[in-house]
């Protein structure tokens, strides 16, 4: 007899998976279709290399250590400081004390984070790994950016490119980061740079957005002249730099679906309706400034799962008003971040005196603004 799924998941990134453990705890049987290969723009680095890292804060961490896959303290660095430098005298910084968190938020390296998550569905026997799209009640669509079944369902992605791309790599520094994220916001672009390897970790992996006709030229450096740039750029807060991986570059965006679930157009003779629901970057993107897109991501997954384990008994995970609950609880959660960091990007990108000179009096105003920075700091780790 073939089997039959509640629930199909279409990505098996770490949005998908993370959503497939959800799932599986309540008992609902799904399968979980492959991720596809990455887009052509989201390259660069030599095949099974991966840059990335990300900035995940608390209720992402509490989130996966509910499934058993929080990578080790050597693949997760703490954040316990922030510093974030404008291009003037301006300076903010944060600090996780006053927030009466462990971290700001935490580093976590990509590779060590998937290998969790791989590893937790292995032992799901709820989860299903399948190698195409199988018939389901509901069909989540976690593919990425360029998700090629949201197209093939006529959804419009609603995109707002930004003159920028960012370019990633790995460095080792001079000095230890101690725990510190900086970041700085630069004429030329925003550059961060993320601790990694633990507490006593040299190492970060570095988010550079340079406008797009700067990339060229700083991806054709070689290793000492590009990690040179970086240490200048830097302001020699980690002392000498050097390369320790390749380096990645894709272009940067703010989108948005406009419709995240509906039927699927082909519905089954008899029995109920089929439907999808969008998650992840399939459903929207952010710039990566303030490091939030997959705290997002997880946040779709998290408030998905809770929507169908909180649902009438007679309602079926497929039922489409549950599915546009879940959306306008997301689309409302996401408008203030969206702002936010759209709002940041185009000040920062904007080069005329009078504007560098406002943004940064801004940032000293900020920071010694007290209950608001310490809000704005709570929203940003995810806690109330």
């Amino acid at each position: 007899m073939a089997q039959t799924f509640d629930v199909c998941i279409r990505g098996a990134g770490v949005v998908g998976r993370t959503l497939a453990l959800l799932l599986a705890r309540e008992r609902l049987r799904v399968a979980l279709v492959a991720a596809p290969p990455a887009p052509p723009a989201e390259a660069g680095a030599p095949p099974g290399e991966d840059v990335r890292a990300y900035a995940l804060n608390a209720a992402s961490r509490s989130l996966l250590e509910s499934v058993r896959s929080w990578p080790d303290a050597a693949h997760a660095t703490a954040v316990r400081h922030m510093e974030v430098h404008g291009d003037q005298s301006g300076r903010v910084t944060f600090d996780a004390g006053p927030q009466d968190g462990d971290a700001l938020a935490w580093i976590v390296d990509v590779p060590a984070l998937e290998s969790r998550l791989a590893e937790a569905v292995r032992f799901q026997p709820q989860v299903e790994m399948v190698p195409a799209p199988v018939p389901a009640a509901l069909t989540v669509i976690c593919e990425g950016r360029a998700s090629r079944t949201r197209e093939e369902l006529g959804v419009e992605f609603d995109v707002t490119p930004y003159a920028q791309h960012a370019i990633a790599t790995r460095l080792h520094c001079e000095r230890p980061h101690g725990e510190v994220a900086r970041q700085w916001f630069l004429p030329d672009g925003i550059l961060a740079f993320l601790p990694l390897d633990g507490a006593q970790g040299n190492s970060v992996a570095v988010v550079w957005s340079v406008s797009q006709d700067q990339v060229a030229e700083r991806m054709a450096l070689d290793a000492p002249a590009f990690a040179q740039r970086l240490q200048d750029a830097s302001q020699n807060a980690l002392g000498a730099l050097q390369l320790t991986s390749a380096r990645a570059t894709w272009p940067l965006q703010q989108a948005r679906a406009r419709r995240w679930c509906g039927a699927l157009p082909v519905q089954p003779a008899k029995g109920a309706q089929r439907t999808w629901a969008l998650a992840g970057d399939a459903a929207h993107t952010v710039h990566p400034l303030a490091g939030q897109g997959l705290n997002l991501g997880l946040a779709d997954a998290e408030a998905l799962a809770r929507t169908l384990r909180t649902r009438d008994y007679w309602r079926g995970v497929g039922d489409l008003r549950l599915l546009r609950q879940y959306e306008r609880e997301r689309k409302a959660a996401l408008v203030p971040v969206g702002l936010a960091m759209d709002g940041l990007q185009q000040l920062f990108a904007r080069s005329e005196g009078a504007v560098q000179n406002l943004r940064n009096w801004g940032m000293q105003g900020f920071q010694f603004s007290g209950p608001l920075k310490d809000w704005v700091a709570r929203r940003a780790m995810g806690t109330p």
